[in-house]
C-alpha cells in the first residue's frame, strides 16, 4: 500500500529556488507521502541541494524532457499515492501542518481536494493572497472564472487523473484540472488559510498573453464558443482593475 500524498516537484536549474519547497516539506508533521523530485538534467547543482535534504520518503528521477508538462506527466506514472500534489519548485506548504489537514479530509475519498494560495516573493515574504479565491463549493463550471484554484492547491485523487495535454505550453494544468473535476463526483474544500505559498514569478506570469490564448481556446473546447467568449469579456474589469492596482503601487 502506498503512502496517502505524492509530492511531485518538476525542476530544471532551480538551485537559487529549491531550497524553501524542500525544507516546507521537510517541516511537515504529517509523513504519510512521498516525495518526487522529477528533474530535466540540471547542471546548476539543484541536485547537490536535492540529495542533502533529509526528507527518507524522496526519489529523484533526472534525465532530459519535454518541458514542464512532459516532466508532470513522468511525475503521475511514477507515483505511488492516493493523492497527487504539484508542488513546484520555489512554492512550499504555506505552514507546517498542510498535509495533516488534507489528511483529515480523505476519509470521504473525495476526488479532489483544494484551497487557498498566498504569494510570496523571492525573499519569501508573504505579499498578498492571489487575485482569485478558491469557492467554498467547487464544480467544473467554477473554471469558468479561470483558474479558481492554484494548480498547487488543486490536490487530485490519482485514479481520476489524465495526463497533461501538451499541445498546451502554458495552461495545460487548467485543463487538467476541469477534466479531472468532469471525473470527480466530491471536492472537499480545506477552509481559508492558504495551504500553498506560491512564488510569484512562473512562466504563465512571464507569458501572461499567450496564457489567456490558450486557456480561452481550453474554455471553447469544455464549455462551448459562446460561453467562453461571455467568460472572457467578465474577466476585462478584472484585468483592468488588477492593472490599476499596479500602476498605483508602482508610483
Amino acid at each position: 500500500m502506498g503512502p496517502l500524498f505524492s509530492i511531485i516537484t518538476v525542476t530544471w536549474n532551480a538551485a537559487d529556488v529549491i531550497a524553501p519547497t524542500l525544507e516546507s516539506v521537510q517541516r511537515q508533521t504529517s509523513s504519510d507521502y512521498e516525495m518526487l523530485i522529477i528533474d530535466g538534467a540540471s547542471t546548476d547543482g539543484t541536485l547537490d541541494i536535492v540529495k542533502r535534504a533529509s526528507i527518507s520518503s524522496l526519489r529523484v528521477f533526472s534525465e532530459p524532457d519535454k518541458g514542464l508538462y512532459d516532466a508532470m506527466n513522468k511525475g503521475i506514472a511514477r507515483a505511488q499515492g492516493r493523492y497527487l500534489i504539484f508542488l513546484n519548485a520555489g512554492d512550499a506548504f504555506a505552514s507546517d501542518t498542510v498535509l495533516a489537514r488534507l489528511a483529515m479530509l480523505t476519509s470521504d475519498n473525495p476526488g479532489v481536494i483544494y484551497g487557498q494560495t498566498q504569494l510570496v516573493d523571492a525573499d519569501r515574504e508573504v505579499v498578498g493572497n492571489r487575485h482569485l479565491t478558491a469557492p467554498k463549493r467547487l464544480t467544473v463550471d467554477s473554471f469558468l472564472r479561470g483558474m479558481v484554484v492554484c494548480h498547487q492547491a488543486f490536490v487530485a485523487r490519482r485514479d481520476l487523473v489524465p495526463e497533461y495535454d501538451l499541445n498546451y505550453r502554458l495552461s495545460a494544468d487548467y485543463d487538467w484540472c476541469i477534466r479531472v473535476l468532469k471525473k470527480s463526483p466530491l471536492n472537499a474544500y480545506a477552509g481559508r488559510v492558504p495551504i500553498i505559498s506560491y512564488l510569484a514569478d512562473g512562466m504563465t506570469t512571464r507569458h501572461h498573453r499567450k496564457s489567456l490564448w490558450e486557456r480561452y481556446r481550453i474554455m471553447c473546447h469544455h464549455y462551448g464558443t459562446g460561453q467562453a467568449t461571455l467568460a472572457h469579456l467578465a474577466f476585462i474589469p478584472r484585468y483592468l482593475r488588477r492593472r490599476l492596482r499596479g500602476s498605483a503601487n508602482r508610483q
